[in-house]
């Protein structure tokens, strides 16, 4: 399971503060296996539009919704879970059929 959230927002800087970029990142993670994939969504507000939510009332929640409106959330993932399943399994491996592992 991904577990997503937000690292940082950039706003105007005027009395409605409008989100103009977030930045997010997701993580999977199996057992002792981990991927992530940072990045960041653009915006433009709009004060007067319907919907819109105050600076001072966002939540990360409400963040990533619009984050997650703009993103093919499904292939993010499956990238997440496919990079885990190639260092379950990788496809090469490395090291010298005369060198044991202890002298390494």
């Amino acid at each position: 399971m991904a577990n997503w959230n937000i690292a940082n927002l950039e706003y105007t800087n005027d009395a409605d503060k409008g989100v103009t970029i977030a930045h997010w990142r997701v993580t999977a993670e199996d057992g002792e296996y981990s991927a992530s994939s940072y990045g960041t969504t653009s915006f433009t507000p709009d004060a007067s539009a319907d919907g819109y939510v105050a600076y001072e009332s966002l939540t990360e929640e409400t963040v990533l919704g619009w984050v997650k409106e703009q993103l093919d959330v499904e292939a993010i993932e499956s990238a997440l879970a496919d990079n885990i399943a190639a260092q379950k399994a990788p496809a090469t491996l490395a090291g010298m059929p005369w060198v044991t592992e202890e002298a390494a």
